[in-house]
């Protein structure tokens, strides 16, 4: 059991990702509130967020910046951070997008739930 506790101390980052990881996934899979849904889409892109930061990390590494005093150092890998604050400039314009998709929904049906727009959808198809 001891042995189990000191990976997850060890690997914190990676376990604290897959636990928001799975907080986003329930609350997309288990509410009816497309704001809901859309707070847990956030929470999982942040969790993905994390997983790439934390895999670009090494223990004891220093920024890459070179200079003349540090000729021997093991550097930290840039790339996986700069990609990630492309994926947050992304994931930022696609959650404003989704919220002007979800007040327009809401303009129109007078809900935001979207079982009852499902329900509202099939009685007007029925017509």
């Amino acid at each position: 059991m001891s042995i189990l506790i000191e990976k997850l101390i060890i690997n914190y980052p990676y376990f604290f990702a897959v636990i928001l990881l799975v907080i986003g996934a329930l609350t997309v899979l288990t509410r009816s509130s497309l704001f809901k849904k859309l707070f847990g889409i956030s929470i999982m892109e942040s969790a993905v967020f994390i997983m790439f930061i934390a895999a670009g990390n090494i223990r004891g590494g220093t920024e890459p910046i070179l200079n003349g005093h540090n000729t021997g150092a093991v550097y930290i890998n840039p790339l996986p951070s700069a990609l990630m604050l492309t994926g947050i400039v992304v994931s930022v314009s696609v959650n404003a997008f989704a919220l002007a998709l979800i007040m327009r929904l809401y303009k129109t049906y007078g809900t935001t739930d979207a079982n009852r727009i499902a329900e509202l959808r099939k009685e007007v198809a029925d017509r």
